[in-house]
């Protein structure tokens, strides 16, 4: 599968301030729009990068509907307030054979690389500048599904893990706060195509969520990549 969208070379629209800030050259970008990316790279010192459109919209939709159709989506069993439930979204944990991950109280065993996400993690390689051995892939069936606060601080991930998150189907509001001030929420729209990428300390510092709408919504399917440092002891499948 031939990939094609925003030149990779160019730079984002938008960066945190650890990384270096977007020319606005070739964005449209007016005076408004630059002070308003000016104030949340201010908002947001951690290495934060949006990428709208990386993905052109003809392989987005081919994707996502690829990805409907092949993936074996479930509900992953999670531990929360000391109970199991049904988490509010379907999901896949996809990856090399190595790549077990633990979080939310439950262990993750990676299902096979399907052909189609062997071709998008190549080009993340390339973009991002980094080797990705797994990801996590969350279906929204429409507003109702949403993920909630948390960071992406599993040991396995290392100490600062650059995650690389691909959204495809229906915008979605994406949220940033401060784990030492929770009122400083910095808000992201990510739409068909779009690709964000957190490294550095964002992990240590933010957490992030996708929140429950009550305006109708499409379905959007969210694939977040990174590396799994090392296999977690005694993996099995999820599920309780």
């Amino acid at each position: 599968m031939a990939l094609s969208g925003a030149d990779d070379g160019m730079r984002s629209r938008w960066c945190g301030a650890s990384l270096s800030k977007g020319d606005s050259e070739g964005w449209g970008m007016n005076e408004q729009t630059e002070r308003e990316d000016a104030a949340r790279a201010d908002a947001v010192p951690g290495s934060v990068c949006h990428w709208p459109g990386w993905l052109a919209a003809p392989d987005a939709d081919a994707l996502l509907h690829d990805l409907q159709r092949s993936v074996p989506w479930e509900v992953h069993r999670i531990r929360m307030f000391g109970r199991w439930v049904d988490s509010p979204r379907l999901s896949c944990w996809i990856g090399d054979p190595q790549a077990h991950y633990r979080y939310s109280g439950a262990d993750f065993v990676p299902h096979p690389w399907p052909a189609v996400l062997q071709a998008v993690r190549a080009r993340l390689h390339d973009s991002c500048a980094a080797r990705f051995n797994s990801v996590l892939a969350n279906r929204y069936r429409d507003g109702r599904d949403s993920m909630g606060w948390h960071s992406d601080d599993e040991p396995e991930l290392g100490t600062q893990p650059l995650i690389a998150s691909l959204s495809l189907g229906a915008a979605r509001r994406f949220l940033l706060r401060r784990r030492d001030d929770r009122a400083q929420v910095t808000e992201f729209v990510l739409g068909h195509g779009d690709l964000l990428v957190m490294a550095g300390d964002t992990q240590r510092h933010y957490q992030h969520a996708l929140p429950k709408t009550a305006r109708p919504m499409g379905e959007r399917i969210n694939l977040t990549f990174r590396w799994i440092a090392a296999p977690t002891a005694a993996p099995r499948r999820a599920g309780r």
